[in-house]
């Protein structure tokens, strides 16, 4: 069963941070390999935390995201640079 990763609430804090990047090119890796992962099994990736809520760390980002099973959709709701 495939997922539809939902950007949309944090598209500028992703902007901003490979806008800030001195490493763009890992930004746009992460930022493709995290919705690779969240498009497979979303349910696997990361770890879990408070509620529905999952964190995905894949260096230099982070993500915490929840995961609507009724829509087949991830919502990404908070982005970081990790270890910034």
């Amino acid at each position: 069963m495939k997922f539809t990763p939902d950007w949309s609430p944090i598209e500028q804090e992703l902007a901003q941070i490979w806008l800030n990047a001195p490493d763009r090119q890992a930004v746009t890796e992460a930022a493709y390999e995290i919705d690779r992962l969240l498009t497979r099994d979303p349910l696997n990736a990361g770890e879990s935390r408070e509620g529905n809520t999952r964190i995905l760390i894949v260096e230099p980002l982070a993500v915490y995201y929840d995961v609507i099973l009724d829509d087949h959709r991830v919502l990404i709701w908070q982005i970081w640079r990790w270890g910034a």
